[in-house]
């Protein structure tokens, strides 16, 4: 993959989930990067070198933390995932892998956010990028995207 997309947090802290693993593999460099930029809001993304990873870039998207529905997170998880595709798009990136944004700690449904995932990568790949890959945690996760992606 040209992009990796990391699930972040508002203060680009690689902590534990997709963005620990990004730190483990990919070396100091990655998270040296996140403190010069200094944050970024939810519902958008912003870019890093990828380290020692196998990729060019890493693509850091802030989804919301699930607080019931009841404050826009579905609108900011879609735009966090069109961010991130259209920062793709702004390097050069042919192909993106893009986890399962706002799920893990964040809390956000996995049925819905399979949903808004799956239909805003199809949006962005009818655009830009060639390829997108959902890496995705466990089979309930891959279970709900191949379920999105037959709708």
């Amino acid at each position: 993959m040209d992009a990796i997309v990391n699930a972040a947090n508002e203060r680009l802290q690689l902590g534990a989930g997709v963005a620990g693993a990004i730190r483990r593999r990919g070396g100091p460099a990655i998270q040296e990067e996140c403190d010069r930029i200094g944050g970024c809001p939810v519902g958008e993304a912003v870019v890093t070198g990828a380290g020692d990873l196998p990729a060019r870039w890493v693509i850091h998207a802030v989804g919301p933390v699930w607080s019931g529905g009841h404050a826009a997170e579905e609108r900011l998880l879609a735009s966090a995932v069109r961010s991130a595709l259209s920062r793709a798009e702004e390097v050069g990136a042919e192909s993106v892998a893009l986890p399962a944004i706002s799920t893990g700690v964040f809390g956000f449904p996995l049925g819905r956010a399979a949903e808004i995932s799956v239909e805003e990568g199809f949006a962005a790949r009818a655009k830009t990028v060639g390829r997108i890959v959902f890496c995705l945690f466990d089979e309930e996760a891959y279970a709900s995207f191949e379920k999105a992606m037959s709708h």
